[in-house]
């Protein structure tokens, strides 16, 4: 028992009430997200030496999840990013990559599955007939649960991959992602 606890009978421990999932539109939204990106893929995972910053994230639209403090964005907890294929827009491709969530909230809101939503969501809403993504093998189950099919296995940065493609049927289009939406602080999945 800690001095605290000998004080307040309430839990010492603060989870958020919500979660607001949406584009990332300030400049401390993307900072925070890719301070996250390094510490999940070159700290955590070593996917990475010391960043894991590409060309991609020049012309990509980062998402977040922010957990909130009565309504109101208080940290960065989770992120990905998405953006068209090689050809732009003219052939409807879309991707999304780097889905990272905080450690401390992996078991809070569903926020990977949140995030998933989103990307995929935003990107039909804008155009997109075919979603997909590289898949850390480990992560698989979550994306075919989410109506994700596998189209084959790859090895990137050393690591078993799968390459797959969202079922765009499940992804009604979100027009406004800037507002994005809430989730509500459960435990369960990432």
């Amino acid at each position: 028992m800690d001095a605290l606890s000998t004080w307040c009978e309430l839990p010492t421990t603060f989870v958020p009430c919500e979660f607001r999932v949406k584009w990332a539109d300030g400049g401390w939204e993307i900072n925070e997200a890719r301070k996250l990106r390094r510490a999940v893929f070159c700290e955590e995972q070593r996917v990475f030496v010391d960043d894991d910053l590409d060309a991609i994230d020049a012309h990509a639209q980062p998402l977040v999840a922010l957990s909130c403090v009565g309504g109101m964005s208080e940290r960065v907890v989770g992120t990905v990013r998405i953006h068209r294929g090689a050809d732009g827009d003219r052939d409807g491709v879309w991707w999304g990559s780097r889905l990272a969530v905080h450690a401390d909230y992996r078991r809070h809101g569903r926020l990977g599955e949140a995030l998933i939503r989103l990307a995929v969501a935003s990107a039909h809403a804008r155009g997109c007939r075919i979603f997909l993504a590289h898949v850390q093998q480990q992560n698989q189950a979550l994306f075919e649960k989410l109506h994700w099919t596998s189209l084959r296995e790859e090895t990137l940065h050393g690591r078993p991959h799968v390459l797959m493609q969202a079922d765009l049927a499940h992804y009604p289009p979100c027009h406004d992602p800037l507002t994005g939406f809430v989730n509500a602080a459960t435990r369960g999945g990432a």
